[in-house]
């Protein structure tokens, strides 16, 4: 009897001074037992008065509901719930949370007889947890709009970049033109800073553009974006590449550097004129383009020239670019590109650099300006370490197959 009533006391004390609720049921999940925390938390008088109430007198009819089932299942089957978390929902509307484990009730016979469980508040946990997945899942939307606009972006930036080429005669079509266009396009990521264009400036002259906003992602497309339309309204300078340069860069300074944008770009604009086979050029900072003389040899479109090479646009105010001329003879192409194509670097960091490109271009005079293109991307490919670009790469270029008029 004492050690019974031992298990009594250790009852009862376990009872009085838990702040979880501990619920004793019979086989109908009516309350036979419960201690003072569960009564509070029901707003129940006392312990004693929850004898025969039921989870459907204090809950909503789906809690109530799906508790019953818990619970008979457990009289069914004699497994437990271990803690499992449950939703408990209020007649008020109001919502709390807790961890229950719920196991069989058996007499001295080993009969089950009910039902007895435990339930600890989580309430304050799992509204924290859901709010974390409330501000994740929030989180991955507004990620998933930005990476779906930034893909639009991306296709709209494509169209930015020629569809078609200029011929000479205008109307000659484009294998019966005096001079052969080309552009080509390696996009590192899914919008771009290095825009290229080529234009109609006269009847007989072509301007070519090339440009590297420096810097990645959106804010460099921007800058794209914004030079695009910049040409637009400088167009009646088209046949000037100095004085182009410089109207570019009175425009483009205070867009690019307003509220902290910060960002500048390297550009270089050509006009060939087809009649004559000038080259007239300009450059802003940007890597010098490699004539290739038929025949001959590739060098610099102004070796030797170390005045021609001007300040990046939309980093100084009044700069001045001074425009170079060059003759060109038939037979002769000229290439442009962006940075991206002599940045790669080997297995030991070395960039290939602007040295070894050109060395790499000497193999290259007389060939097609497309297998041109094909030969100095695939050197630069061949010397990077993993055989890609780390940077986007544009290339555009022209060959000159004979003067207009001629």
């Amino acid at each position: 009897m004492e050690h019974q009533a031992n298990h009594g006391f250790l009852l009862e004390n376990l009872m009085n001074n838990s702040s979880d609720s501990i619920y004793f049921k019979d086989l109908q999940s009516r309350f036979i037992k419960v201690n003072q925390a569960c009564a509070d938390k029901h707003g129940w008088e006392s312990p004693e008065s929850v004898k025969g109430k039921s989870d459907f007198d204090t809950f909503t009819q789906e809690h109530a509901e799906q508790a019953f089932a818990d619970e008979q299942r457990i009289i069914k089957t004699g497994e437990p719930l271990d803690a499992v978390e449950e939703k408990e929902t209020w007649p008020d509307g109001s919502v709390t949370w807790v961890s229950t484990t719920k196991l069989p009730l058996r007499n001295e016979a080993g009969e089950i007889i009910g039902t007895f469980g435990m339930s600890r508040d989580i309430t304050e946990h799992k509204e924290a947890e859901l709010r974390a997945r409330r501000y994740a899942d929030e989180i991955n939307n507004i990620k998933d709009e930005m990476e779906n606009d930034v893909r639009m972006a991306g296709q709209l930036q494509k169209n930015f970049f020629p569809r078609t080429y200029p011929d000479y005669p205008e109307g000659a079509g484009q294998e019966a033109s005096c001079v052969e266009f080309l552009h080509r396009f390696n996009l590192n990521r899914q919008v771009t800073g290095d825009y290229c264009a080529i234009m109609r400036v006269s009847d007989h002259e072509a301007g070519i553009f090339l440009c590297d906003i420096c810097g990645v992602g959106v804010r460099a497309a921007l800058g794209t974006a914004l030079i695009r339309g910049i040409m637009q309204e400088i167009s009646s300078l088209g046949n000037d590449p100095g004085a182009y340069l410089a109207r570019m860069n009175g425009l483009l300074l205070p867009l690019l550097h307003q509220e902290g944008l910060a960002l500048d770009a390297t550009a270089c604009y050509l006009v060939f004129d087809v009649r004559t086979g000038m080259t007239r050029f300009a450059n802003a900072g940007h890597s010098m383009p490699i004539h290739f003389q038929d025949g001959t040899a590739a060098q610099w479109l102004t070796e030797g020239c170390s005045q021609c090479v001007g300040d990046p646009l939309a980093l100084k105010p009044e700069a001045a670019y001074a425009t170079v001329e060059r003759q060109l003879a038939p037979g002769d192409s000229v290439v442009l590109f962006t940075d991206g194509l002599y940045s790669v670097c080997n297995n030991v960091d070395d960039p290939l650099g602007k040295k070894r490109l050109l060395d790499a271009a000497h193999s290259l005079v007389g060939e097609p300006l497309a297998d041109i293109f094909d030969g100095l991307e695939g050197d630069a490919l061949a010397f990077s370490r993993n055989g890609c670009f780390s940077d986007d790469v544009c290339l555009v270029g022209f060959h000159y197959r004979k003067p207009m008029g001629g």
